[in-house]
């Protein structure tokens, strides 16, 4: 289930035992923390509410809490954070965690407490025993990074539910700077509406001028100008990433990544992939291939590659020696140019 429905669940139904929260989004694992949270009065927070890190504390002392019995409220809340012992990780800590008791607290547990693992991982390595059990008993919530359909549709909700108004335009736009990303679309919700207070309008002057565009779509913007042969522009974005202290080494490791993006989504895109499929084959977010399927249309990947290699040669450049940072992209951009043209 999401967020959304285990909001509902935990009002409507009777509430589980065991409980796993999994996935990266950020901001999803804490919706989810705060819906469990609200399960226990404020005055009996401190009494039955435990939050347990499993990079430092053994998971016997959660244990112990889950088998307390409430005191003086009808329910226990315990959360295991961190429970990496459900992954494939192999971390260096000198915590033993007793998994057998884990097992058996499964087999039978506590009517009066909830127990929730708190998973920030992609995945649960599902040979372990420990992990097949687990899905047994537990009801899984998904915390994994949103689709930009998925995303665009809870921002839409939180503004109509704050008694604002969105345009689409205005939604594309933030879309846009914050990569589909919904941890930083919802952190910037509370600023956009209190730019617009008055209105009640989320305006596009508010997301352009609070939201910042991430690393990565300003690279993007300097790649749209590489490949447009605007020289002087992508001059102007390039000193624009340096000027904003962002280093040379690692803003062209974004351009050799990005072209790299480039041809992958052209040829798999040649041999019939989807967006959706080439996400997966790539491992990349969907709105990045998005984007990039939306650029390669308009170039060939002779082009894409001859960029592709100018760019790796400024990497070594800048590796092996001290040349001007800045000339080497200008010397890069008259070269691309002729051979563009």
């Amino acid at each position: 289930m999401d967020v959304t429905t285990l909001r509902k669940q935990l009002t409507s139904k009777p509430v589980g035992q065991v409980y796993v929260v999994l996935g990266q989004q950020s901001i999803l694992m804490e919706q989810a923390r705060e819906a469990f949270n609200q399960l226990i009065p404020e005055d009996q927070k401190v009494m039955n509410v435990g939050s347990y890190d499993m990079e430092t504390t053994p998971l016997a002392v959660a244990l112990d809490d889950a088998m307390s019995a409430p005191f003086f409220g009808d329910k226990r809340l315990v959360l295991v954070n961190k429970p990496y012992f459900l992954t494939g990780e192999n971390k260096s800590t000198k915590i033993d965690h007793d998994l057998d008791s884990l097992e058996n607290y499964l087999t039978h547990p506590e009517v009066d407490t909830i127990l929730v693992f708190m998973a920030p991982y992609e995945k649960l390595d599902g040979r372990k025993k420990i992990v097949k059990q687990l899905k047994k008993v537990a009801e899984e919530v998904s915390a994994a990074p949103l689709t930009e359909q998925a995303a665009r549709k809870l921002v839409k909700q939180q503004v109509q539910a704050d008694g604002y108004q969105m345009e689409q335009a205005v939604l594309d736009e933030l879309v846009t700077r914050t990569n589909a990303d919904y941890s930083l679309m919802a952190g910037s919700i509370s600023k956009l509406e209190l730019f617009d207070l008055q209105t009640k309008k989320i305006s596009l002057d508010g997301v352009r001028g609070l939201v910042p565009q991430s690393l990565d779509q300003n690279v993007f913007d300097l790649v749209n100008a590489v490949l447009a042969k605007n020289q002087q522009l992508a001059i102007q974005h390039y000193q624009d990433l340096i000027e904003s202290q962002e280093q040379p080494i690692m803003i062209n490791a974004i351009l050799v990544g990005q072209f790299r993006l480039l041809i992958q989504v052209q040829v798999l895109a040649q041999r019939g992939l989807s967006q959706g499929g080439i996400a997966s084959e790539i491992k990349a977010h969907p709105f990045r291939v998005k984007m990039a399927m939306q650029t390669v249309k308009r170039f060939s990947t002779q082009l894409l590659e001859q960029a592709y290699v100018g760019l790796v040669d400024i990497e070594q450049q800048l590796k092996t020696t001290t040349r001007n940072p800045q000339l080497l992209f200008e010397l890069f951009m008259l070269k691309y140019a002729k051979l563009a043209s």
